[in-house]
């Protein structure tokens, strides 16, 4: 009787240390909220997974993502954002800055991992090198990139003096704003351009946009950086052919659909790295001591094919410094 006794609890012994071996060698599955335009750029999304799988992360396996879309409906941003709390997600990742700022409305403890923001203008965070709070990830310095690309657009039409300038007000937060249409305007009067600032607050109101640039008699047009301009990448790329007027955005997508020319940061390899930064939080790293990462390449992408429909000719020196021309 002593003997099967001792030798249940021995049994009982061993099964349980199996038990417990086997839950400490089953995989962690970690839970990643994604509020942005998934729908929007499909592709963008597609390098955020490739990201993942290049650190270890494979959907389904030891990850799941919750993704939240508001489908240009911004309104609903701030119900999206709590839904994602409300989940207890380890990290939310935001593409976007009316994204982010809901996120961090949102929460001040999940960690929040921006992707194309001005983070410090916006007040996403303190500074780039030691962000404080719960955010951190990838920045777009935003008055720089708009600056840069009025210069190019000068360079491909030389002969424009008046450029209309689109810009969603209330996307990207007031300050950054702010310092966006300073930028703008100094870099047009370097260039001696005189520059059309146009409103575009909705979809309904792009029509009229383009109408206001056929009577201001703008010669070109600058597309301001707004994830929610992207979304509707085709409609405004067919009104400039349309009105006829050269245009330069920020976002290949734009090209990609047809626009003229390009500036600025890849957005897929931005999403790609965005993976880095939730691979280090998921391991235990402190988002507000990860430095904000700026873009180390800014490319030009250029298509010869609306040029030509526009009986435009790219100066030699720009198309040299193209990293893309699309024939």
């Amino acid at each position: 009787m002593e003997r099967r006794t001792f030798l249940t609890g021995t049994g009982a012994a061993l099964l349980a240390a199996a038990l417990a071996a086997e839950a400490q060698q089953a995989p962690k599955i970690a839970r990643i909220g994604y509020l942005g335009g998934v729908s929007a750029v499909p592709q963008i999304h597609e390098a955020f997974l490739e990201g993942l799988q290049d650190v270890g992360y494979v959907v389904g396996r030891n990850v799941v993502i919750e993704y939240r879309d508001p489908e240009g409906k911004y309104e609903r941003l701030p119900v999206l954002a709590a839904e994602l709390v409300a989940l207890k997600v380890d990290v939310i990742v935001v593409s976007g800055t009316p994204m982010a700022l809901a996120a961090k409305q949102a929460t001040r403890i999940i960690p929040i991992v921006f992707v194309a923001v001005d983070p410090v203008s916006s007040g996403l965070v303190s500074s780039l090198a030691r962000p404080g709070g719960n955010l951190t990830g990838l920045a777009s310095l935003i008055p720089d990139l708009v600056s840069k690309c009025l210069e190019l657009l000068n360079q491909a039409v030389p002969r424009v003096s008046r450029v209309a300038v689109l810009w969603p007000p209330g996307a990207l937060g007031e300050r950054t704003e702010k310092d966006m249409l300073t930028a703008a305007d100094v870099a047009g009067q370097a260039v001696r351009m005189q520059l059309e600032f146009v409103e575009a607050r909705s979809p309904a109101d792009r029509d009229r946009a383009f109408s206001e640039m056929t009577k201001a008699r703008a010669g070109a047009l600058a597309v301001l950086p707004s994830t929610i301009l992207v979304r509707e990448r085709r409609r405004l790329v067919d009104l400039a052919a349309k009105t006829r007027l050269p245009a330069i955005y920020t976002q290949t997508e734009f090209v990609d659909a047809g626009g003229l020319m390009s500036y600025g940061p890849n957005a897929a390899n931005l999403h790609r790295r965005a993976a880095t930064y939730v691979d280090k939080i998921l391991k235990g790293a402190q988002p507000g001591e990860l430095p904000v990462e700026q873009p180390t390449k800014l490319e030009l992408v250029i298509n010869l094919k609306t040029a030509k429909a526009l009986g435009l000719t790219i100066p030699p020196s720009l198309l040299a410094r193209a990293d893309e021309v699309i024939q």
